[in-house]
């Protein structure tokens, strides 16, 4: 059941799932494994990348956590480029959904339902808790991270290292964790710093 398209190449040692959906003009990477996915056209994965695998998603009942079900699927957009050893997961009931154009460094995760619009640029060891939202043309410095059921909206800029906690309105660049307004951060730290604190 899986469909490759025209002109795609699939890497050494790499695994395509069965019913996974590769679209024209792909390129997948040596040792990446594909399940419960679909890529649009002209998509690039490197190396080493896992794409729709189970999320973590968990009920704990009694003393024992017990792993839920995952019955959603990954869908990537037309020229989305996914970068070596990271992590997307499959939805848990909806779908993940990552738009077209968008650009993920290495070393990332995104979570279960996850959906993310076009164009945004997320750099190495970023992660993305479950069932956030994301707009379009995100910037995320590397090492940022995002809780679970955040809204970000669109052209938002997280700085590097910054951890997300709650919904970022339209434009907004925020840095720190807990990530805020890029200017009151400053403002913080040179506070700091006259108290003494390096």
């Amino acid at each position: 059941g899986v469909v490759i398209g025209a002109n795609s190449v699939i890497g050494a040692n790499s695994v395509i799932g069965s019913g996974v959906r590769i679209g024209n003009n792909c390129c997948i990477g040596n040792n990446c494994t594909l399940s419960h996915c679909e890529l649009g056209n002209d998509c690039k994965i490197q190396a080493s990348v896992v794409l729709g695998e189970a999320g973590f998603g968990f009920e704990v009942t009694g003393d024992v956590p017990v792993l839920i079900p995952h019955i959603g699927i990954l869908r990537l957009g037309h020229g989305v480029s996914v970068g070596g050893n990271s992590a997307i997961d499959r939805g848990s009931l909806g779908d993940t959904v990552i738009g077209d154009h968008v650009m993920i460094d290495n070393l990332v995760h995104i979570a279960h339902n996850v959906h993310i619009k076009k164009n945004a640029c997320i750099a190495a060891q970023t992660g993305v808790s479950g069932s956030t939202q994301i707009g379009s043309n995100l910037i995320a410095g590397g090492q940022s991270g995002f809780a679970g059921h955040l809204k970000i909206g669109n052209n938002v800029i997280v700085a590097a290292k910054s951890g997300v906690t709650k919904n970022v309105s339209d434009k907004s660049i925020v840095a720190g964790f807990p990530a805020t307004d890029i200017n009151k951060w400053k403002k913080i730290i040179i506070n700091q710093r006259k108290n003494g604190h390096k």
